[in-house]
């Protein structure tokens, strides 16, 4: 066979797309709930992610106490301001972004990579960072299907690993990657928040893509 093999529908193939298109990393909330089986199934999209060797190195927290949730904005805080002093120049301007939406959004999820990772040889033996990747294309998952469930969601990546594992018991053969701030929104932004405030500007793909080799 030289075509396709079963491809989705058009109207399916284009909302396949406008999730990827639309996905947005959110920083604003508007409080309100997920309901538990929307949640499902954006954890269950997340556990059909792709795993080296299908190692499954994602492991999940859920956060429910408002006093656990604050510790962790505490953390986040913190390197926050580390993160304004190492800018230099660029500092206050820095400042003035939002950084995370962990008190204002309906759920918290920690993610993290787990223990037994040295166990896996398959895919990993000269990339043994592949088990981050996949868990990256976990919450890649997550962040797909909370679009197509009309919910925004946050990669909140600014603390320092150490710390945010000793507030949550992580065993040191663990590690935390992520604190996702998942709820309702008022809007998705049009553009990335980033381009929106002008911290920065998109890079077309013509200019990240090459043939063959390494481009000069």
């Amino acid at each position: 066979m030289t075509g396709p093999c079963d491809p989705f529908d058009p109207d399916a193939r284009a909302a396949v797309y406008r999730a990827i298109e639309s996905r947005r990393d959110t920083r604003h909330f508007a409080g309100g709930e997920v309901p538990e089986d929307v949640l499902a199934r954006v954890m269950g999209a997340a556990h059909h992610a792709p795993s080296v060797g299908l190692m499954q190195p994602w492991r999940f927290l859920r956060i429910v106490d408002p006093a656990v949730r604050q510790e962790i904005r505490d953390v986040v805080e913190a390197e926050r301001l580390r993160t304004a002093a190492a800018l230099g120049d660029r500092g206050e301007e820095f400042g003035r972004l939002k950084v995370e939406g962990i008190t204002e959004c309906a759920e918290v999820i920690v993610v993290a990579l787990g223990t037994g990772r040295d166990a896996h040889v398959f895919g990993r033996r000269t990339m043994p960072q592949m088990d981050l990747a996949s868990v990256a294309c976990a919450i890649q998952n997550m962040w797909l299907a909370a679009r197509a469930e009309g919910y925004g969601m946050g990669w909140v990546s600014m603390f320092d690993p150490a710390e945010l594992a000793a507030l949550l018991n992580i065993p040191e053969a663990a590690e935390p990657v992520a604190v996702l701030c998942l709820g309702p929104v008022d809007r998705f932004y049009e553009r990335p928040m980033l381009v929106e405030t002008g911290w920065t500007v998109e890079r077309p793909l013509s200019d990240l893509c090459a043939t063959d080799r390494w481009p000069d």
